[in-house]
C-alpha cells in the first residue's frame, strides 16, 4: 500500500458519485409503475417505480397533495418528469421528480400537436391577423371560473392600481368536459356591442389533464373568431395551450395580464404628468418674462411722467431733511455726552459721594453750618450727618 495515496471518506465518495450522477444527467421523462407509495405527513411523497426487471427510489418534494388530487396509489401507472440524484446518507441514487402525470398522457400530447397542426396550417395562429391590445380599455371582460384563485389575483391588482376600471366576469368551468364550451360562450358574449374592450380568458396552473379544455378546438376558433382582442393567461409560464396561440396575446400567468392591463394605464397617466408638468414649467417661464418685460416698459415712461419728476424732487427733500437731522441727532448725542462726564465729576466732589465712603459732616444743631474746627464751646449742640442719616450730639 503507498501511504502517499489519499483515503476518501465513504460522505467524500458519496459526494462525488452524487455530483458526477447529476451532472451527467439532464432533466428527462420517465415512465413506469409506482408501487410502496408513501405519502408523508412532510408533504413529500415517497415510492418505487418498475417496470418488468428493474426498480428505482423516487422521491417528489412536496408532492404528496398532488398525488392525492390525481389519485395516485400503488399500482398506478404513471410518467414522472425530474432527475437523478443521490441521497448520500445511504449511498443510494434516486429519481427527484419536478412533474408527475398519469400514464396515457402522451395520448393528450399526439391529440395536441395534431390539433395544433392542422390550426396552424390554416392561419389561426398567425401573428398578422392577431389584433392590437388597447391601451386604456375602459372595459375588460374576464372568462374564468369566479371562485378561483386566478381571478382574485387578477382583481386584487387592478383594484390596487387602477380601480376605476369596469370589470366583468363571465362565469365558466375551467376544468372538464363543458369547460371548453363554457369558455367560448364567454367569448360570444363579451363580443355583444358594448359588452369588453378587451377579453382576458385566465385560470391557474395545472397538470395538462386539467389544462386541456384550453386545448378543445371549439375554443381555439372561438378565440381566433373574436372581434374583440383576447389575451390568453392560463396556467404557470411553462404551460402552452392552444388558446395561447390562438388568441392575441399570450401572458404567463393572471397576474401578469393584470400588470399589462395596468401597466399601460400606468404608462400613459405618466406621460401626461409629464406633459403637464413641462407645460406648467413653460407656461411659468413665459409669463415671468412677459412680467419683466412689462415692468421694464413701464419704468421707462414712468421717468418722464411730471407726477414721477415731482415724487422724485419730493423724495429728495425727504431725503436731506432725515439728514439734517441726523446731523443734529449727532451733535445732541455729543453735548448729552459731555453734560453726562461733567455731572459724574460732580457726583464724585459732592458731600454725599463722601459720606457714603465711611465719612461724617458735623453741623451746628440747627444744621445750618459745618463746624470744621476741634475747638468748640462745652455743651454746644451739634448734628452729625451720615450717608444714611443724621445723629444729635452734645460736646463735653
Amino acid at each position: 500500500m503507498n501511504p502517499t495515496e489519499p483515503i476518501w471518506s465513504v460522505s467524500a465518495v458519496n459526494k462525488a458519485v452524487k455530483d458526477t450522477l447529476e451532472n451527467a444527467f439532464m432533466p428527462f421523462w420517465m415512465g413506469g409503475e409506482a408501487g410502496s407509495l408513501l405519502l408523508h405527513r412532510s408533504g413529500h411523497a415517497y415510492f418505487q417505480m418498475k417496470d418488468e426487471t428493474s426498480q428505482i427510489k423516487v422521491c417528489w418534494f412536496g408532492g404528496a397533495a398532488k398525488c392525492r388530487e390525481l389519485g395516485v396509489e400503488n399500482g398506478s401507472m404513471v410518467e414522472v418528469w425530474g432527475n437523478l440524484s443521490v441521497y448520500d446518507p445511504r449511498g443510494e441514487y434516486q429519481f427527484n421528480v419536478k412533474k408527475l402525470r398519469l400514464a396515457g398522457i402522451g395520448l393528450l400530447q399526439q391529440r395536441f400537436e395534431m390539433l395544433k397542426k392542422k390550426l396552424e396550417a390554416e392561419g389561426i395562429f398567425d401573428p398578422a391577423r392577431k389584433k392590437p391590445i388597447p391601451s386604456l380599455p375602459r372595459k375588460i371582460g374576464v372568462i374564468s371560473s369566479p371562485s378561483g384563485a386566478a381571478v382574485r389575483d387578477f382583481l386584487q391588482i387592478l383594484n390596487r392600481r387602477f380601480p376605476d376600471v369596469e370589470v366583468k366576469i363571465f362565469p365558466a368551468q375551467v376544468q372538464g368536459a363543458t369547460a371548453a364550451k363554457e369558455l367560448a360562450a364567454g367569448i360570444e358574449f363579451f363580443n355583444r356591442p358594448g359588452q369588453a374592450e378587451v377579453i382576458v380568458i385566465t385560470r391557474g396552473g395545472g397538470s395538462m389533464e386539467d389544462l386541456w379544455c384550453f386545448n378543445e378546438e371549439i375554443l381555439a376558433r372561438a378565440v381566433a373568431g373574436s372581434r374583440i382582442p383576447v389575451i390568453s393567461a392560463v396556467g404557470h409560464e411553462i404551460d402552452f395551450t392552444i388558446c395561447d396561440f390562438a388568441a392575441d396575446l399570450r401572458v404567463p400567468t393572471p397576474s401578469a395580464a393584470a400588470e399589462l392591463v395596468i401597466g399601460r394605464h400606468d404608462e400613459i397617466r405618466n406621460r401626461i404628468d409629464r406633459a403637464l408638468k413641462d407645460m406648467n414649467y413653460l407656461l411659468l417661464n413665459r409669463c415671468a418674462y412677459e412680467k419683466s418685460h412689462i415692468e421694464h416698459l413701464a419704468s421707462r415712461i414712468a421717468v418722464f411722467e411730471p407726477k414721477h419728476l415731482l415724487n422724485s424732487r419730493c423724495q429728495r427733500i425727504d431725503e436731506l431733511e432725515m439728514r439734517l437731522e441726523s446731523a443734529l441727532k449727532l451733535h445732541l448725542t455729543a453735548a448729552k455726552g459731555k453734560v453726562d462726564t461733567l455731572s459724574a465729576a460732580l457726583q464724585t466732589l459732592s458731600p454725599e459721594r463722601q459720606l457714603e465712603r465711611g465719612y461724617a459732616m458735623v453741623l451746628s444743631g440747627d444744621g445750618e453750618k459745618v463746624i470744621t474746627s476741634s475747638v468748640i464751646p462745652p455743651e454746644t449742640d451739634l448734628l452729625l450727618r451720615f450717608a444714611d442719616g443724621k445723629v444729635r450730639a452734645k460736646t463735653v
